[in-house]
C-alpha cells in the first residue's frame, strides 16, 4: 500500500482531524486498487463534504475557492497565456490575469515545484486557486483540447517555429556560445528549450511509449519513441537542438553535463500530464554526440498484481503458489523488454507481509514497494549483485530478489541462500524455461546444486495486441496453420483476427502487449534429469508430458481469443 507521505490532502484532513487513521487507510487502498484522485475518493465514500473539503484546502494554501463552472467562459487572453502543453502536463487552468499575475486552479494544488516550474516557463508570477478537480480537468478538456492540445497534434516544424528553434538566429546563438559548464546550463533552462523538452515527454507519456530515444548523427537529431516494442521516429527537430536538449534532459537527472566523454546514468521523477512518472535515463557517447534513452516507468499505471499480467489461470494458480514457499529458487526467463521485471514485482508484492523480510539488488531500481528494502547495483564501486547478495544474508531475510544470475558467484550465493532457508526470486536471459537449467549449469553450477534448489522456471514473452477499434476476421491459410502446428480440426470454427489500421493505432493494427507464459515446475523426474545433465529438448519434452503448455500453445490461446495475430506468436516463439 502506498504512503501517506505521498497524498498531502490526506496529511492536511489528518491534521484537522477530518480523517483517522483507519479512514486514511481505506482512502489509500481505494486509490491504488483504481487510480483514482484521492479528493474524489473522499468524496464517494462520504467522508468529507465537498465544499468543505475545498475550503479546507484553500484555507491550507492562504488562497480562495473559485467555482470554474459559474464563472462563464475564461477569457481568451487569459487562455492565451499558458500553453497547451503546459496545462496538460501540469493538469492546471488559468483562471485570471491581472497583468503579470495569473491566477491558476490545479487538479493538484500541493505541488510548490509545478508553480515555479510553470512561472519560469512562461514569464508570470502564478498565484494557486483552488477549484473542484473534475472542473479543472473538464476546463483543460475544453480550452485545451485534454491530450496535449494543437501543439501536440501539430507537425513538430510548426512547434519549432513557434518557439523559435527553427530560426537561423537561435543556431548562430549556439555557434556563439564557448559551451563551457555555465554556458550549457544556461541554454538547456532556456525558456523554448524547456517546453520542448516537456512537449517531447508529454508527447510520449500520451502514446504510452515505454521507452524515447534522442540520437544525434552527422547531419540529423533524431527522436524516437518505443511503444507496444516498436520504434516510431518523430519529425526530426534541427540538428543545433541536439546539444540543448540532451543538456537540459541531464540537469533535470542531476547528471554532470560537462561530462560528455562517459556514459552516465540516472533517474527522473516528475508529473507529466497528471501522472506520476518515473524516467530512466543513460547516456552514451558517441562520435557525434551524447545518444539518450528514456525508459519511462509510469508509477500510476503499474498495479503490480499477478492477476493483472494476463496469465492463464492453470500457471497464474500453480505460479502464486510456488512463490509463497519458504526457500529455494525461482526464476522468471525471457530476453531484454518481455516483463521479466514486472512479474518479479508483482510476485513480490503478492508475498510482501509484515512477517517476512524481503531485500532485493536491482539494476537499477525500477519500482518503489513499500516495506522491501530495495539495493540499486554500483559496479564502479564494488556493489555488485554479488556483493550486495552476500550482504544481504547477514541482514536476516525471507525472501531474496536478484535482478540478475549473471555469473557463477551470484548464481553460487543464490544457491547457498536457498539452502540455508531463503526464497530467491532472479532472471536470466533464456529462449525458454528448459534452457534455464542448461544455462545455469553453463554458468558453471553443480547439476545436483541446482536440482536441490530450483523449483520453478517462467518463462515469458510480450506480444503485441490487436487494435480493437479496426480488428478484422478472415481465414488462416493451410501454410499459416502449418507454421503454427496446428491441424484444421484443432481450430475447428475459430475465428483468427488481425488489424487492419486505424487513427487509433497509428496504422499499425496492433495497440497494446500482453504475455504469453511458458512455467516449468520442477517436480521429481525433472531433478534426475537435471543430475544427468540430459539436453534442453528431452527436458522440454518430459516437462511438457507432465503439463507444462509451451510459450507457442499459450501464444495459439491468444490467437483463438481473438486477441493476437498470427505473425506475432511466430515472432516471439
Amino acid at each position: 500500500m502506498s504512503d501517506i507521505s505521498n497524498f498531502p490532502l490526506l496529511i492536511l484532513l489528518r491534521d484537522n482531524s477530518y480523517l483517522d487513521d483507519l479512514q486514511i487507510d481505506q482512502v489509500i487502498q481505494e486509490a491504488d486498487r483504481t487510480g483514482k484522485r484521492v479528493f474524489d475518493i473522499i468524496v464517494e465514500m462520504g467522508l468529507v463534504d465537498r465544499q468543505l473539503l475545498l475550503q479546507t484546502m484553500a484555507d491550507n494554501l492562504a488562497t480562495q475557492v473559485v467555482d470554474l463552472e459559474s464563472m462563464g467562459t475564461i477569457p481568451a487572453e487569459t487562455i492565451a497565456a499558458m500553453p497547451a502543453e503546459t496545462a496538460n502536463s501540469y493538469r492546471c487552468v488559468p483562471v485570471e490575469l491581472f497583468g503579470t499575475v495569473l491566477q491558476v486552479a490545479f487538479e493538484d494544488p500541493f505541488n510548490p515545484a509545478a508553480v515555479d516550474e510553470i512561472g519560469f516557463a512562461i514569464g508570470k508570477e502564478i498565484i494557486v486557486v483552488v477549484a473542484d478537480p473534475a472542473q479543472v480537468e473538464a476546463a483543460i478538456q475544453q480550452y485545451y483540447g485534454g491530450g496535449g492540445g494543437n501543439e501536440v497534434a501539430d507537425s513538430m516544424g510548426d512547434v519549432l517555429k513557434e518557439l523559435g528553434l527553427d530560426s537561423e538566429s537561435y543556431e548562430a546563438d549556439l555557434a556563439d556560445m564557448e559551451l563551457g559548464g555555465d554556458d550549457l546550463t544556461d541554454l538547456a533552462n532556456d525558456t523554448p528549450i524547456v517546453k520542448f523538452v516537456n512537449l517531447v515527454l508529454q508527447q510520449a507519456v500520451q502514446d504510452r511509449a515505454s521507452d524515447i530515444h534522442f540520437e544525434p548523427f552527422e547531419d540529423a537529431f533524431k527522436i524516437r519513441y518505443r511503444v507496444d516494442g516498436a520504434l516510431y521516429e518523430m519529425a526530426p527537430p534541427p540538428k543545433h537542438l541536439a546539444l540543448p536538449v540532451i543538456s537540459r534532459l541531464k540537469i533535470i537527472a542531476n547528471l554532470d553535463i560537462s561530462e560528455r566523454r562517459l556514459p552516465q546514468d540516472g533517474r527522473i521523477s516528475m508529473t507529466i500530464a497528471g501522472k506520476p512518472i518515473d524516467l530512466r535515463i543513460s547516456c552514451l557517447p558517441t562520435q557525434f554526440g551524447e545518444s539518450v534513452v528514456l525508459r519511462v516507468l509510469d508509477r500510476s499505471a503499474q498495479k503490480l498484481e499477478l492477476e493483472k499480467l494476463g496469465m492463464p489461470t492453470h500457471v497464474l494458480e500453480r505460479f502464486g503458489e510456488i512463490i509463497t514457499q519458504p526457500n529455494g529458487i525461482i526464476i522468471v526467463t525471457g530476453p531484454t523488454g518481455s516483463g521479466k521485471t514486472t512479474t518479479l514485482y508483482s510476485a513480490l508484492n503478492r508475498i510482501n507481509d509484515p512477517s517476512s523480510k524481503l531485500l532485493t539488488v536491482e539494476d537499477p531500481v525500477e519500482y518503489d514497494i513499500e516495506g522491501i528494502m530495495q539495493v540499486p547495483v554500483h559496479e564502479s564501486v564494488g556493489m555488485t549483485f554479488s556483493s550486495a547478495l552476500r550482504a544481504f544474508l547477514r541482514q536476516d531475510p525471507d525472501i531474496v530478489m536478484v535482478g540478475e544470475m549473471r555469473d557463477l558467484e551470484t548464481t553460487q550465493i543464490a544457491i547457498q541462500a536457498s539452502l540455508t532457508g531463503h526464497l530467491v526470486l532472479t532472471t536470466l536471459h533464456t529462449n525458454d524455461a528448459p534452457s534455464a537449467v542448461v544455462r545455469m549449469v553453463d554458468i558453471g553450477a553443480e547439476p545436483f546444486l541446482i536440482s536441490s534448489t530450483l523449483l520453478a522456471v517462467l518463462a515469458q514473452r510480450l506480444v503485441r495486441t490487436i487494435c480493437k477499434k479496426c480488428k478484422m476476421s478472415f481465414e488462416p491459410t493451410e501454410n499459416q496453420l502449418s507454421m503454427l502446428g496446428l491441424t484444421p480440426e484443432e481450430v475447428g470454427d475459430r475465428t483468427f483476427c488481425y488489424g487492419r489500421g486505424c487513427p487509433s493505432c497509428n496504422d499499425t493494427g496492433y495497440k497494446g502487449r500482453k504475455g504469453i507464459y511458458e512455467l516449468l515446475v520442477v517436480n521429481d523426474p525433472i531433478r534426475a534429469m537435471i543430475n544427468d545433465r540430459v539436453p534442453t529438448a528431452v527436458l522440454r519434452d518430459k516437462a511438457i508430458e507432465d503439463g507444462m503448455t509451451t510459450l507457442r500453445r499459450d501464444g495459439i490461446r491468444g490467437i483463438f481469443d481473438g486477441e493476437v495475430t498470427i505473425e506475432e506468436v511466430l515472432k516471439y516463439t
